[in-house]
């Protein structure tokens, strides 16, 4: 049976509840009066969830009777621990099948990544478009169709797929990847650095704003849909002049080649992360979600942010 999707009062389960972005979303659907079961791995994040008001279900993404259990048990499912994980998906979707209940699993824009070291590009990507699969996304790619084919199987199933996110969290893990990884490295070489050019550009979008568009995807999402999230955009060597400022480093941010950034944020790191162009645009989500982000820029953000406390 469909549950209603204008209840305040929902069950659901939330897995990466300590993490950047589910943490972030765990604390949202508590303060808006859902209840709250958390995936966790230790006792010492059961008890902070359990202080936040979230039910600690002590397990991991490998467990999957406790996954399924959980699930099962749920009113609505929010897997925001791995994005290309087909195991867990699996899980989930036998575990809510025939039940209408939402599950909403959580992607990334890099499936429109290219492998451009740097370089420009002009290629902008809508929700409904064909686009270009790198060798390298298929699995996540393969991960994201299965969750929207659980339509078929009586699973009210949504992807959304957030694109480069900063911002402080609210969760355990109150800190993104990109940025504060770039921020690190600026702190350990003495000035912050972009692959090739640093022209290539990233669609950016703040956690806040993800986390209001989960929310508006659990009450109003259609079956089978996929969303981009995105609020602007910005080239690396924007985002790399301005954390190299913020830092207080004299002259500007340096270049170094995809063979340089491999040695420090690996190959899918350097490649799709940082040197890759990834551009997206969010209009089905501000139409069926009627969603509208709120918040600055990336590079406002930056100028405003104390940089000094981050660390990846």
């Amino acid at each position: 049976m469909a549950v209603s999707s204008t209840n305040r009062d929902m069950k659901i389960f939330v897995t990466g509840a300590s993490g950047y972005i589910g943490g972030s979303i765990t604390n949202a659907l508590v303060s808006t009066e859902h209840q709250v079961m958390g995936l966790c791995r230790s006792t010492d994040k059961a008890e902070w969830l359990k202080q936040k008001g979230v039910e600690p279900i002590l397990g991991t993404l490998n467990d999957e009777q406790v996954l399924f259990q959980a699930a099962h048990s749920a009113d609505a499912v929010i897997n925001a621990a791995d994005a290309d994980n087909p195991f867990v998906v699996d899980v989930l979707l036998r575990a809510l099948e025939g039940s209408g209940k939402k599950l909403i699993h959580t992607s990334g824009s890099s499936i429109v990544g290219d492998r451009a070291a740097g370089k420009f590009s002009d290629r902008i990507f809508h929700e409904d478009i064909p686009r270009p699969i790198r060798f390298e996304k298929i699995g996540r790619v393969a991960v994201d169709t299965r969750v929207i084919e659980g339509s078929v199987q009586g699973v009210h199933s949504v992807v959304m797929c957030p694109c480069l996110i900063y911002g402080q969290g609210t969760g355990l893990h109150p800190q993104s990847i990109q940025i504060p990884r770039m921020i690190e490295i600026a702190k350990k070489c003495r000035t912050a650095r972009y692959i090739g050019t640093g022209e290539n550009i990233w669609s950016t979008i703040h956690i806040e704003d993800v986390v209001g568009a989960y929310l508006l995807a659990l009450e109003k999402a259609p079956s089978g849909s996929f969303f981009f999230l995105e609020n602007g955009e910005s080239s690396f060597k924007a985002i790399a002049d301005t954390i190299h400022s913020r830092l207080g480093f004299a002259g500007t941010a340096q270049s170094w080649t995809v063979e340089e950034a491999v040695q420090e944020w690996g190959q899918e790191g350097a490649h799709f992360a940082f040197g890759s162009n990834s551009r997206i645009r969010s209009s089905k989500a501000r139409s069926f979600l009627e969603w509208i982000p709120k918040n600055p820029s990336v590079i406002d953000w930056l100028n405003n942010a104390d940089l000094r406390g981050f660390a990846a």
